[in-house]
């Protein structure tokens, strides 16, 4: 079975889908998908369908969605048999099964796309604290292009999902932030310049992203574009929230404007007292 969550959800067995039409039975299959190999208890999976707001019939409607996912597995496993002559197909219930208390989906490790990309972004993550930076850039590189947009875009989310799917698009953000740093420390910066410069137009208050412009501007030659970023966020900040940036991303702006040596350095954190790590990603 694969699944996706990561953008549109899909949800098949050997190309027929298991996704139901309906907008709860779709939330209960997108939870159950992101816990996959996990037990999601009752009181989860009904706060996330009704919130504050259950009925009393709750229970019984619950195992109702229960037993409509089943169906539509059923049918997937059935398919996939007939083509495979010979072969004992599943049992539904044995795919999507019944614990003590809650319900789990019992799905092949990788089954599921936001499983693979948590695990290469860890591993994106100690390769680039162990310094291994082209191995950093290669594995968060990967991870990233599992992201077909927003996450569950097409489901409609409660208070539970809401909250899987902050998570998911933070990490997607943060990994996204430490693959750019590997690739400054590669030597790339002319480019990412056209990333970057997107990125900040989308998070015009994200000092990671512009501290990244401005070193890799600054590293291409343009140390005026670079000081022109910073000035953008400036303005952007003092408008929205009343606040001036970080003491790192005014320490950057100082270091450009004094032109200081280490800003030509792979690793911008071996610079003396400057406390920079953070302002450019790494």
């Amino acid at each position: 079975m694969e699944i996706a969550v990561l953008g549109p959800l899909t949800a098949s067995q050997s190309h027929t889908s298991i996704v139901p039409t309906a907008g709860k039975p779709r939330q209960i299959l997108a939870l159950l998908a992101l816990h996959a190999g996990r037990m999601v208890t009752v009181p989860t999976l009904m706060e996330e369908i009704w919130g504050e707001d259950m009925p009393r019939s709750a229970s019984t409607t619950l195992q109702t969605y229960i037993l409509q996912l089943r169906r539509k597995i059923a049918t997937a496993l059935s398919a996939d048999a007939a083509r495979q002559a010979g072969v004992e197909p599943r049992e539904a219930k044995d795919v999507l099964t019944t614990w003590y208390g809650g319900y789990r989906l019992d799905v092949p490790a990788g089954s599921v796309d936001v499983q693979d990309f948590e695990r290469l972004a860890t591993q994106g993550r100690t390769a680039h604290e162990l310094g291994d930076h082209r191995a950093a850039s290669d594995l968060l590189g990967r991870a990233l292009e599992m992201w077909r947009g927003p996450a569950l875009v097409d489901v409609r989310v409660g208070p539970v999902l809401e909250l899987e799917v902050l998570r998911l698009e933070e990490l997607r953000t943060s990994t996204l932030e430490r693959r750019i740093d590997a690739d400054l420390r590669l030597g790339r910066h002319a480019e990412l310049l056209g990333e970057l410069h997107v990125l900040t137009k989308r998070h015009p208050m994200h000092e990671g992203f512009c501290g990244q412009l401005m070193l890799a501007y600054y590293r291409s030659g343009s140390a005026w574009r670079a000081l022109d970023a910073y000035q953008r966020l400036r303005g952007t900040l003092v408008e929205e929230l009343g606040i001036e940036p970080s003491p790192r991303t005014q320490q950057l702006q100082h270091a450009i404007l004094a032109g200081e040596a280490w800003l030509d350095l792979s690793d911008v954190s071996a610079a003396p007292g400057t406390g920079l790590r953070s302002a450019v990603g790494a």
